[in-house]
């Protein structure tokens, strides 16, 4: 594909179609297309970690009231979808099997989909049968960090109870996806690869593809930077772009150094600049530990991007 204008793209959601840039359930609609008044800046994915050892929130909530409770304080804050993760994906982290993954996330599934039937809940998992059980429970979203890579049958749950199926790049196997990889030209090769997974997806069946260009995972800072800089170019997958740069070492490294990065809980200002350069160039879903200044960042943000 030819690579598109460094000019500002477009802000028209009627230039998106529908079918493929608004994401539907039995219960939902969440508008998805750049510009959209419903999304404002975007629509925000709080990350809910029922894990042990994620780099950041690792061991917080991993009983079901606390992740209950914190699923509770994220949708007051504006959250639109809630992702529900149990195995984590930092570097060194040691891989879940899906029995010790499935009785983590779906229990906080259950407990969520019973106590707020009005939330979108993603599953964040590559694992099938875990995805599988995780719809089951009430999720309403499969987030596969893999891109189909490691589960292609992924595809067919999703197709099966057509839900709409999040992509991102990655490369290696689970427990390795952080190591840096070489890339002659990160976006195109990033925006191919999704291509491909995109295709897998659609020949399984799955009508609704959100694409994530894998923030953080086997790519350098300079390349990390330049991906947020060229989102929009993942527009010509003809899917909304989802974009998770909470608290990355990508954001430690550029606002401290490589070899003295900033501390994790000093990254939010960072956090936020990055979202609003992805947004800007187009992403429409954000997935953040930081709901709330990231829900008013945003509302600022696509106020002013309607005024185009």
């Amino acid at each position: 594909m030819p690579r598109l204008s460094r000019s500002t793209p477009s802000m028209d959601p009627d230039a998106f179609p529908a079918d493929r840039f608004v994401l539907r359930g039995a219960d939902y609609a969440l508008d998805c297309r750049p510009g959209s008044p419903e999304a404002g800046g975007a629509h925000v994915m709080g990350i809910l970690n029922v894990t042990p050892d994620s780099f950041s929130d690792g061991g917080q909530y991993v009983t079901v009231e606390k992740a209950v409770s914190r699923a509770a304080e994220m949708l007051s804050e504006g959250a639109s979808i809630i992702d529900v993760g149990g195995e984590s994906t930092r570097p060194g982290a040691d891989p879940v099997s899906k029995e010790d993954e499935r009785d983590r996330v779906v229990p906080v599934i259950d407990a969520l989909a019973d106590q707020f039937p009005e939330a979108v809940v993603s599953v964040d998992t590559y694992k099938p049968d875990v995805a599988r059980a995780a719809l089951a429970a009430g999720a309403d979203v499969v987030n596969d960090v893999t891109g189909l890579r490691h589960g292609p049958e992924m595809a067919e749950a999703a197709a099966d109870w057509k839900v709409p199926l999040m992509l991102m790049h990655s490369a290696g196997e689970p427990g390795d996806l952080t190591r840096p990889r070489e890339y002659a030209d990160v976006t195109a090769e990033v925006r191919d690869g999704l291509a491909r997974a995109v295709e897998t997806a659609r020949q399984a069946g799955v009508e609704q593809v959100v694409v994530d260009p894998g923030f953080g995972f086997g790519k350098s800072d300079a390349e990390n930077l330049r991906l947020l800089n060229e989102i929009d170019e993942l527009l010509t997958l003809n899917c909304p772009v989802l974009v998770g740069v909470s608290r990355k070492s990508t954001i430690g490294a550029t606002l401290g150094t490589p070899d003295n990065p900033a501390p994790v809980d000093e990254r939010l200002y960072g956090s936020l600049g990055a979202t609003a350069a992805a947004v800007t160039r187009g992403a429409t879903i954000v997935r953040t530990h930081d709901v709330a200044p990231t829900v008013d960042l945003l509302k600022v943000l696509g106020a002013t991007l309607r005024q185009r």
